[in-house]
């Protein structure tokens, strides 16, 4: 299963659009979201493309009440967990915060086969040794917003096969 990760939108919805159409014409099949999407109608915009929304709030968040809203009208591909998410895809355990220092924590646990954050607005992909022996993938995707000048990014992964790769628009 191919996946479209990003962050950092803050309300910057060409770019957001155009990266999960991005994503989605390259086979994504699910969209995580790792924070600061800032209004609710934001998100409501994906909805349009057609592909499942995993997300959660950051530290610039906006209207949470409207959020929750959003993703439990009936139909809504908007899938809003609060502060933090653990889900499964495709058998893999993933784990979405904002902030990189609780990503890796929660990576060196080894609960999780993925942990993506944001914050930063700068890429990152490292792999974490963790306590059961194994390996954990913690993946920024940078800022899908352009926020501060930073070049728009998100990252184009395949949870079959645990490859991830940049993307810039």
């Amino acid at each position: 299963m191919k996946i479209c990760i990003l962050s950092d939108s803050h309300d910057n919805i060409p770019l957001l659009c155009a990266a999960v159409e991005a994503a989605k014409a390259q086979g994504a099949q699910a969209v995580l979201h790792c924070g600061d999407v800032v209004a609710p109608s934001t998100i409501n915009k994906l909805q349009a493309i057609g592909l499942p929304v995993h997300v959660i709030h950051g530290n610039n968040s906006g209207d949470l009440y409207m959020l929750s809203k959003i993703a439990h009208k009936p139909g809504s591909l908007i899938h809003y967990y609060g502060q933090d998410a653990s889900f499964t895809l495709d058998n893999k355990r993933i784990f979405l915060v904002h902030y990189p220092h609780y990503a890796k924590a929660m990576a060196v646990t080894g609960d999780y086969d993925l942990v993506c954050c944001g914050h930063t607005h700068m890429t990152e992909l490292v792999t974490l040794a963790n306590i059961k022996g194994k390996h954990t993938l913690v993946c920024n995707p940078g800022t899908i917003g352009g926020v501060g000048g930073a070049q728009a990014t998100y990252v184009l992964g395949d949870l079959e096969t645990m490859q991830f790769e940049f993307v810039t628009l």
